[in-house]
């Protein structure tokens, strides 16, 4: 028997599909309901996709999406411009969130129509009359023993997220504080004894801080926000007590903290600080909607210079437009330089340079930070950024 060439379903009713299927459309998936409105939404934005010109000049017809492999991987495969995702697949990423329900295994279709290309998300569904295997979108369920592949590698950025605060005033030096150590230790490591005054009432459980350090704008001197130092955790124990004592005197008793982890080594005068509650957004990749630029206030840790995978913070905010998964282009000044090829020297610059991409994570007021995702040279505070 002669087997038939698979056959796709009509693209139209694919992509509303896939663009449901990105967000993991089931009962298990998610506890918020997609409206009617949403749905035809994503259908219309599905049925977009993006011009051909945007498509890499070695973009494969298909590709099978394998451990490892980032929304961003993926997109550069296809992409001369990976940001532009969403299109591609067909989401809307201002009405529906969590749209990275694509797992290892499953393939994606490369379709061309009318000057526009998107993607579908193809399974065997079966052969049918003559011998036909249909290739169709697949509603998949999100059980717990599978992982959808993130945006970017999230082991870079997942300890940051807890890690690494900042904060609008300088609120730790009124942070409840370690004053004293266990008997013998001058500094502190996993398993010893703290003991702290201030309010300890919020919580039980503590991220311990060294003092912050002011973040300025590079330009413009300004103080942006107050970077905190992360060290470790600390459990509380045993609250603080004030005793009275037979002679009216009162004996004031710190509490009393055990230290779970360390990152850096913990002392007396230690800012103490309740651990939020852990969470880890999906991101979507995406362009400003509105133009946007600015500089490289710090490169987070001890080093001068930053590169690929390195965190840096930038001084653009929520308040300035900035968003969680914002892509932006990362630029190299041109040197100043005396041209000596003319009738006399004259003083020029050489333009500007585009030479790598950020990927911002985590948004405050003032002050973001970014993932190098790529990158030509080292990167220092003061470089620039732009929209990509």
């Amino acid at each position: 028997m002669t087997q038939r060439r698979p056959q796709l379903p009509h693209p139209a009713s694919c992509l509303a599909a896939l663009a449901l299927t990105l967000v993991g459309i089931s009962a298990s998936a998610t506890s918020y309901p997609i409206t009617a409105d949403q749905r035809q939404t994503a259908a219309r934005v599905a049925q977009a996709g993006v011009p051909l010109s945007e498509l890499s000049p070695n973009a494969p017809d298909s590709h099978t999406v394998k451990p490892g492999d980032t929304l961003w991987d993926i997109s550069k495969l296809f992409l001369t411009s990976p940001w532009r995702w969403p299109e591609l697949w067909g989401m809307n990423r201002d009405q529906i969130s969590n749209p990275h329900m694509i797992y290892p295994g499953q393939v994606l279709l490369l379709v061309k129509s009318n000057g526009r290309a998107s993607l579908q998300l193809a399974r065997g569904a079966g052969a049918g009359d003559g011998g036909t295997v249909k290739l169709s979108p697949q509603i998949r369920s999100s059980r717990h023993d599978e992982n959808p592949i993130t945006a970017i590698p999230q082991h870079l950025i997942e300890p940051f997220l807890t890690d690494a605060v900042v904060f609008d005033s300088d609120e730790l030096a009124r942070a409840p504080r370690i004053v004293a150590t266990q008997e013998g230790h001058v500094l502190l490591a996993k398993g010893d004894l703290a003991y702290a005054r201030g309010d300890l009432s919020q919580a039980t459980d503590y991220r311990v801080f060294r003092n912050t350090v002011p973040l300025r704008d590079p330009t413009t001197r300004e103080i942006l926000g107050y970077e905190a130092p992360y060290l470790g955790t600390a459990e509380l124990s045993r609250p603080a007590e004030d005793r009275q004592l037979a002679d009216g005197k009162v004996d004031v008793i710190p509490a009393t903290l055990v230290i779970k982890t360390t990152r850096q080594e913990i002392g007396v005068g230690d800012r103490l600080s309740p651990v939020p509650q852990r969470s880890f957004a999906r991101y979507v990749p995406h362009a400003p909607a509105n133009p946007i630029s600015g500089q490289i206030v710090s490169i987070y840790g001890d080093a001068l210079n930053a590169g690929q995978n390195q965190i840096v913070a930038l001084n653009r905010g929520a308040r300035d437009g900035m968003e969680r998964g914002h892509v932006l282009a990362l630029w190299r000044d041109g040197r100043r330089m005396v041209d000596r090829t003319g009738e006399k020297r004259e003083d020029i610059k050489l333009p500007n340079e585009r030479h790598g991409v950020l990927f911002v994570f985590q948004v405050y007021q003032r002050v973001s930070y970014a993932l190098i995702i790529s990158v030509q040279d080292p990167v220092s505070a003061g470089d620039r950024f732009t929209q990509p």
